[in-house]
């Protein structure tokens, strides 16, 4: 009788536990069908909002979506780095990036996570087993799929209000007005091949549009020296030296390109080039070209250094974007005694203006920072680079130091690196004078000495 009973209970409790379970998912299940329809609006008009102006310039429309709760979650670090309004900036932006291997792809990626609001993702290759040492998403299931492709399905899935168009396609002047049309507020080259880079390059500079052109990953195995600066100081990287060359020759353009390359020299050299034959240099590589004027032989890659030569493309372009001021690494080829040359040359200067150099405020260090950080290995009246690698040793034997304000110390916010004869000048000149005659270049030795204000604490 007492085991009737005890199933008698165990029934009527299992009853009444499924009783209360279908309730609560009856009242559950109008609510999450509701929030789904209330998500798929959102999207709807996420989508209908993200429109092009009369000028074909993207822009956001009337729905701001940092304003849903999953997206701003999704980049409220940016948001607290960045401050809402710089992010907002970023999130209405367009962005085309062009090349999209072991580079490109990981400076799409970072840009999409990001917040970056619509990407244009171009590239005429597909992706192959030899590209997953180093691509930023592509697994074995996507080999044999074209790399734009690629990108899109798996940047759906990590950003869907992002409005993603993937182009596979050659760069070239046919395909110019296509790819660069919609006046984008940023382009990403990351073409290696020289004729296509070279001609997208000048496509932007002729079209006022910025871009970012990254040199060479390949053969290269040192994180620390990859750098962000004007194509004309890029050093040992065979690419941009041809890049460099064939602008000035073809289209007259001297610089005004940044560019991302490594001052580290290539480790490892191509791989010879083997045809069906089997056998070395027996066959013409050119013969094997999937494109005429691409590369066939292979140049190894340790594929950390293009993915990180992508994360640092996306952070130049981002902080651009924002508006968020970062100061680069200067490219100087100095070395310690070309510092306490500079010091000593400043010391005997100020002895034989002064009598003394007892209002020399600054040593060897500061002297590195000055030349350095503030000036980058060149005269205040050069604006950019035109001496680099064993040209700036030869330039420096022409500069000194010299007091910006003659009635102040010479202290590191009091300091300029003028050639000779600029110094010179200078001494014969009043800072009224300049502010009068010159108010750009007083503006921005003042805006680079303020700087060194706040680095020291002023």
């Amino acid at each position: 009788m007492d085991e009737k009973l005890k199933c008698c209970v165990l029934l009527g409790a299992g009853a009444l536990a499924g009783a209360v379970s279908t309730v609560f998912l009856l009242k559950l299940l109008p609510r999450n069908q509701s929030e789904d329809k209330k998500s798929t609006r959102l999207k709807e008009a996420t989508t209908r909002d993200w429109i092009d102006s009369e000028n074909s310039n993207y822009r956001m429309g009337g729905l701001n979506i940092l304003s849903d709760e999953i997206v701003s979650e999704q980049l409220t670090r940016n948001i607290q780095f960045f401050g809402l309004d710089s992010q907002q900036k970023v999130t209405s932006s367009y962005v085309v990036v062009i090349g999209l291997g072991g580079v490109g792809s990981h400076a799409a990626s970072m840009l999409l996570r990001s917040g970056v609001g619509k990407l244009l993702l171009v590239d005429f290759d597909q992706v192959s087993v030899s590209s997953l040492n180093r691509h930023a998403v592509a697994t074995r299931a996507d080999v044999g799929v074209p790399k734009a492709e690629c990108l899109k399905k798996h940047f759906s899935s990590i950003f869907p209000e992002c409005q993603i168009d993937a182009k596979v396609l050659l760069y070239d002047s046919s395909s110019e007005e296509e790819i660069l049309s919609g006046n984008p507020d940023f382009v990403l080259d990351c073409i290696d091949n020289i004729d296509t880079k070279v001609s997208l390059l000048a496509a932007c500079v002729r079209r006022n549009l910025k871009v970012l052109s990254a040199t060479g990953a390949g053969a290269r195995a040192d994180p620390t020296r990859i750098r962000v600066a004007d194509l004309r100081e890029s050093t040992n990287d065979p690419l941009s030296r041809s890049v460099r060359h064939r602008l000035r020759k073809d289209y007259g353009i001297e610089g005004g390109i940044p560019v991302v390359f490594s001052l580290e020299k290539p480790k490892v050299k191509l791989l010879p080039f083997k045809g069906p034959s089997g056998e070395e240099d027996k066959d013409n590589p050119s013969d094997y070209q999937v494109v005429p004027g691409f590369r066939v032989r292979i140049i190894p890659v340790l594929g950390t250094i293009p993915a990180i030569f992508g994360q640092v493309m996306a952070s130049y372009v981002i902080t651009q974007l924002a508006g968020f001021d970062v100061q680069t690494e200067p490219v100087v080829n100095l070395d310690g005694e070309h510092y306490q040359m500079l010091l000593q040359r400043l010391i005997e200067h100020e002895e034989c203006l002064y009598g003394a150099a007892s209002q020399v405020e600054v040593d060897v260090e500061e002297v590195r920072y000055v030349v350095k950080e503030l000036w980058h290995g060149r005269s205040a009246r050069e604006v950019s680079a035109k001496d680099v690698g064993r040209g700036m040793w030869r330039a420096v034997n022409d500069l000194m130091l010299v007091r910006w304000n003659k009635d102040k110390p010479a202290s590191v916010s009091n300091l300029i690196l003028l050639k000779f004869k600029e110094a010179d000048e200078h001494q014969l000149r009043s800072l009224d004078d300049i502010r009068e005659m010159e108010p750009e270049f007083y503006s921005r030795v003042t805006s680079v000495l303020k700087r060194a204000e706040h680095d020291f604490g002023l």
